[in-house]
């Protein structure tokens, strides 16, 4: 592989509404979209627990891209 791919799991049992499911989707894309450039040629699967669609896009975004970074880093260290 030389990309980076993503799964994305939302239950639902965790997320109940299929608007909320599909926006929470969306926008966990669109921040890995943002990173894909930076981030090592990986299998990423993104779970999503319960109440993760309480959470603002905001925040959601700010812990997503800290997650990508701290991943970026921990793939330089193997390298």
């Amino acid at each position: 592989m030389d990309h980076p791919r993503l799964g994305i799991i939302v239950a639902k049992k965790n997320v109940r509404l299929a608007v909320e499911r599909n926006r929470l989707k969306r926008q966990l894309r669109e921040t890995f979209r943002k990173q894909r450039q930076t981030l090592p040629s990986l299998d990423i699967i993104l779970l999503a627990k319960k109440g993760a669609n309480t959470s603002n896009s905001s925040l959601i975004a700010k812990e997503l891209d800290y997650l990508w970074q701290k991943l970026e880093q921990k793939s330089v260290k193997l390298a």
